[in-house]
């Protein structure tokens, strides 16, 4: 995979990529398109990019704030909906006119929401422990909104705070990620080095502190569920054993999604790098099969 920059109206955004951007795609493998979570960066799917490579033209992006990716402006924060916009973005840059889209967590959700606004963009959605945006009932709308703005005004008071937090070493930052995911350190070596920039002898995380504040405002149950209920395309959910329980709750039903499947693999919200060999195996059985 090769360093790429997807250049935005506004911003830049880092990716990684088995192809050129600037040449017509000459082979007929599928293009899979790569979104990470919360917190994330693009390096969460390496080890399923080692299996996937030979059968696929690969792509993934930091999104706006993580990785390498540039941070939105300082007047601005990360409103869920405009994460929709910048991977429309992507894909208008892309040399193909449509892509199987592979999401983790806060990326899965992105995807969900991206394909029911231009289906003729996506030929397939697989979906790893997310799948619909989150929800609350009208009534907490108020406190909601509260809640996001109090968030707002608490990172502002401890801006240059956070900026100026260091870790002595690689491994100490290493170690904090593996325990904030309850993973091996050997999952997450890749993610990290990632996430973190040295300067002076010390380490600090690259990603935007702003991502940390609390959204203004969520979707009802009614809105997502007229997301997830207008996807034509097929969609492939992979869910960890001991990930969110709610991803394993009928959610075909409780959406009315049109052709919907799952699978339950060994680990938790992160089964994708606890268990790569799995997982890729499980995209390349609902991708390959379905093409021409």
């Amino acid at each position: 995979m090769e360093a790429i920059t997807f250049r935005l109206a506004e911003i830049e955004l880092a990716g990684l990529a088995n192809f050129s951007l600037s040449a017509p795609i000459e082979n007929n493998k599928p293009v899979l398109l790569f979104l990470h979570g919360w917190q994330d960066n693009a390096a969460t799917f390496s080890t399923l990019w080692q299996r996937l490579d030979a059968d696929f033209n690969l792509v993934a992006i930091d999104l706006p704030g993580h990785g390498l990716s540039q941070s939105r402006s300082e007047d601005n924060y990360y409103h869920f909906f405009d994460y929709i916009d910048d991977l429309h973005q992507v894909i208008l840059q892309l040399p193909v006119k449509s892509v199987c889209l592979v999401g983790h967590s806060l990326g899965a959700i992105i995807s969900s929401c991206y394909c029911a606004a231009y289906p003729e963009h996506v030929e397939r959605l697989i979906l790893i422990e997310g799948l619909a945006p989150v929800v609350e009932e009208p009534a907490l709308a108020v406190q909601r909104l509260k809640q996001g703005l109090k968030s707002r005004q608490q990172y502002r008071k401890q801006r240059e705070r956070r900026k100026a937090r260091a870790m002595v070493s690689f491994d100490e930052a290493l170690q904090l990620r593996a325990n904030v995911n309850g993973l091996p350190t050997a999952c997450l070596v890749s993610v990290v080095e990632r996430a973190t920039v040295e300067r002076d002898g010390k380490w600090y995380w690259r990603h935007d502190h702003r991502l940390r504040c609390d959204s203004l405002y969520r979707m009802t149950l009614s809105q997502a569920q007229a997301i997830m209920s207008s996807i034509e395309v097929p969609i492939y959910s992979i869910v960890g054993s001991h990930g969110f329980p709610i991803l394993r709750d009928n959610p075909q039903q409780k959406y009315g999604i049109k052709q919907f499947s799952q699978v339950v693999v060994a680990g938790g919200h992160h089964c994708h790098l606890e268990q790569p060999d799995v997982v890729s195996d499980c995209i390349q059985g609902f991708i390959s099969p379905q093409r021409d």
